[in-house]
């Protein structure tokens, strides 16, 4: 019987469900030799490899950031014809991807939130790096490099760290009142997202230990333990992360893991002697040409600007806090953290 080759056509914004490939798989042909050894046949003659960094690349909200990937022949066989590019944000699990940016030579497309904030860099031969400007919070994750050269097809994946911190919060009206969206939604008032599972886990190992459950980004609901103790989870376990599993993102409510990561500007405090009102407060800050701090911007000036001060003061959410860099007498525990008063 002869055989019949099916070729389909190659769509560059295509949601993609196999991971490394873009629904594009007759990059090679495998042939089976005798030794029962897979043999690769290159349509050109040459195998085409790309490359990105093997460690992560950190940066913060607000920043601008490459993420460089590379490409060669091997052997290198001199000019090519211009090649398609495909940059694309993946999940965890491979299972989806968002697309980025596609180029072909010099013309280049952003797609979704990256138009404006992305765009290639091809400084050098066989370069096809992905800037990306104003980083969001939302852009922490892994991204995909793919350079299609007639019908070769190959990618590379680095991943995108944002510096930032990880913090529990609770509403006004108490402890496990917050279904998913309403997590998701108050997070965002206090400069911040919901957490994944990477950022709570890299909080745990720096030390955080909150007993209270709450719903990460992908729809869990968990909690970190350093001390265990019976009401939270038992003696008997180990630390960790204690785990939920999945909820019911309408039904089920628990608290929120937010992330905020790293500051371009300043928290400082304003000072009155015989004190403020929420309102008050918040008229102030806008009179000294500032706004009223968010949750997620104390918590961030603290962690990464040295943010000390034994004083509470409002927040936009109307909780009162203050923030230990080091513990001392009349400001609260022995261990550095923004210390609560809740909501008066």
């Amino acid at each position: 019987l002869p055989l019949l080759l099916k070729a389909t056509l190659l769509r560059l914004v295509s949601g993609s469900y196999h991971p490394f490939y873009n629904g594009f798989y007759y990059n090679h042909i495998m042939n089976d030799d005798s030794d029962g050894q897979d043999q690769v046949d290159y349509f050109n003659g040459a195998r085409l490899v790309v490359e990105t960094s093997k460690d992560p690349v950190y940066s913060y909200s607000g920043g601008n950031v490459t993420l460089l990937c590379h490409y060669r022949y091997e052997p290198d066989m001199g000019p090519k014809r211009k090649i398609r590019i495909k940059w694309s944000k993946l999940r965890d699990d491979y299972t989806k991807e968002k697309d980025v940016l596609v180029a072909i030579g010099k013309t280049s497309m952003a797609f979704g939130d990256f138009k404006g904030r992305a765009h290639m860099n091809q400084a050098s031969r066989h370069e096809a790096s992905l800037v990306i400007s104003d980083v969001h919070l939302e852009d922490d994750g892994k991204y995909r490099c793919e350079v299609i050269d007639g019908l070769e097809d190959e990618s590379d994946v680095v991943e995108l760290r944002l510096q930032g911190i990880v913090f529990p919060y609770q509403p006004p009206r108490g402890q496990y009142r917050l279904n998913f969206h309403e997590a998701e939604q108050v997070c965002q008032d206090q400069g911040a997202i919901l957490a994944n599972f990477n950022q709570l886990f890299q909080a745990w190992s720096e030390g955080l230990d909150w007993c209270n459950a709450g719903w990460l980004a992908d729809g869990t609901v968990q909690y970190p333990i350093r001390l265990p103790r019976k009401p939270c989870g038992g003696m008997h376990l180990a630390p960790g992360i204690r785990s939920y599993g999945p909820r019911h993102r309408h039904l089920h409510r628990f608290d929120a893991f937010c992330f905020s990561s790293a500051l371009k500007g300043e928290v400082f405090y304003l000072d009155r002697p015989a004190g403020m009102t929420l309102e008050e407060a918040k008229q102030s800050c806008q009179d000294a040409g500032a706004e009223i701090a968010r949750v997620g911007q104390l918590y961030s000036a603290w962690k990464f600007l040295g943010l000390d001060r034994c004083s509470a003061g409002w927040l936009a959410d109307g909780s009162v806090r203050y923030p230990i860099v080091t513990p001392r007498a009349n400001c609260g525990p022995a261990e550095p953290g923004v210390r609560s008063f809740g909501f008066p």
